[in-house]
């Protein structure tokens, strides 16, 4: 699978962004897909992930309530709405897909085999 990943931009603090995914073929049933990112001077990290099969979504501790991940079956898309940013957000946000991705290991993105390219979100205060 191809992913593409678009939508960030500037804004600030507060405001919300949705990011997506644009995915070469259906992800649900497939492949569980995820979306990581990517802060200057730090490691990657996981920020949401939803499951192939029952479509139950995991979120990164300081998004949840503020970040849901979402899915458009029809159009082989996956979204990132993140609402409530703060500058703490500020990173470039990765979308991955696995076909074989585990519970244990939804979090590392060494599981993942199909990347998009980073969007870049910048949150000022």
């Amino acid at each position: 699978v191809q992913l593409q990943a678009s939508g960030g931009g500037s804004v600030h603090t507060g405001d919300s962004l949705r990011l997506s995914c644009a995915a070469s073929e259906r992800t649900s049933g497939h492949y569980t897909v995820a979306w990581f990112r990517q802060a200057p001077g730090r490691e990657r990290e996981f920020v949401a992930g939803l499951f192939r099969s029952y479509g139950r979504s995991y979120y990164e501790d300081s998004v949840k309530g503020r970040f849901t991940i979402s899915r458009d079956n029809p159009k082989n898309m996956v979204y990132l709405q993140m609402n409530s940013l703060k500058p703490a957000d500020t990173a470039v946000y990765y979308c991955a897909a696995s076909a074989s991705v585990i519970f244990s290991g939804l979090r590392s993105g060494e599981n993942y085999a199909y990347w998009g390219q980073g969007t870049l979100v910048t949150v000022s205060s």
